[in-house]
């Protein structure tokens, strides 16, 4: 069942407008890496953002569609979204600034994308509304 743009529900707005962001600075961090020599933190924190993207995109398709259950998949997609900006964020100013985003920043991402990912998991086996 297709719903109107004005029915999309705001949290899966949000997740698509995150996976946009994702994407769009994961190609911005790409691009600076390749011409900053030995910015390998500044490439991981691209390709963090750019293979995530698309599971926020697919997270925020399958809460709305009704294909998953859409708490644990929401609230997955915004786990996500939180790890990958700490992970991200910290790698990628401590490439550019040379300083931490905060103590522990990209280790705390780290373990809330994990968890964002177990979320997932439990999201396939939360039953569906129908």
């Amino acid at each position: 069942m297709m719903q109107s743009a004005d029915r999309i529900p705001a949290a899966d707005r949000a997740l698509i407008a995150l996976a946009g962001l994702a994407g769009a600075l994961g190609v911005v961090l790409s691009a600076a890496a390749a011409h900053i020599a030995g910015a390998t933190s500044l490439a991981t924190a691209a390709q963090f953002l750019l293979f995530h993207a698309p599971a926020l995109l697919s997270l925020a398709l399958l809460a709305g569609s009704g294909r998953a259950h859409p708490v644990p998949a929401r609230i997955a997609g915004f786990a996500l979204a939180l790890g990958l900006a700490l992970f991200s964020g910290d790698l990628s100013v401590r490439a550019l600034l040379q300083v931490p985003l905060f103590p522990m920043a990209a280790p705390s991402g780290g373990m809330i994308l994990i968890l964002g990912w177990v979320l997932v998991a439990v999201a396939a086996f939360w039953p569906a509304k129908r």
